[in-house]
């Protein structure tokens, strides 16, 4: 028989993981670190980038109906916002594994400058929600004379 040597904080380490396990698990909805409202049942993954006609940003929305997405803006904050029902012909009693979240979501993005809303046009395909946002005109200078009295 082989001599270990004891170590009485050896398994604290797996006692934390254990615990922040046991959270993780028990409070799903927790408040992501760069948002400052709750995360809902789930979020969709996003793209943001840039073309020569403005600001396009694509949301990954799978098995999620056209009708079931509200794309708004106001204040200068666009937000994506909808929800994904699960399938109601399978029970949830009848699932072995269940990792596809259902449920509401919403993602909020602060636009650089202010657009008009009825300029933002959205195509929904394939379960992509592409959002297009324009860049805003430039405002022109006017030169104004003044008249010395």
């Amino acid at each position: 028989m082989a001599i270990i040597k004891w170590d009485p904080l050896g398994n604290i380490a797996t006692l934390q993981d254990r615990i922040n396990k046991l959270f993780d698990d028990s409070f799903p909805h927790q408040v992501h670190a760069d948002e400052k409202v709750p995360l809902c049942a789930w979020t969709p993954s996003v793209d943001i980038y840039e073309t020569d006609r403005g600001v396009i940003v694509a949301a990954d929305l799978p098995g999620v109906s056209k009708a079931d997405v509200v794309v708004e803006v106001r204040d200068n904050v666009m937000t994506i916002s909808g929800s994904r029902s699960g399938d109601p012909e399978c029970p949830a009693t009848n699932y072995y594994r269940r990792e596809r979240i259902c449920g509401n979501f919403h993602r909020s993005f602060t636009l650089h400058a202010m657009v008009l809303p009825e300029q933002i046009k959205a195509k929904f395909k394939n379960g992509v929600l592409m959002v297009e946002v324009p860049k805003p005109t430039e405002e022109t200078p006017r030169q104004i004379s003044v008249d010395v009295e």
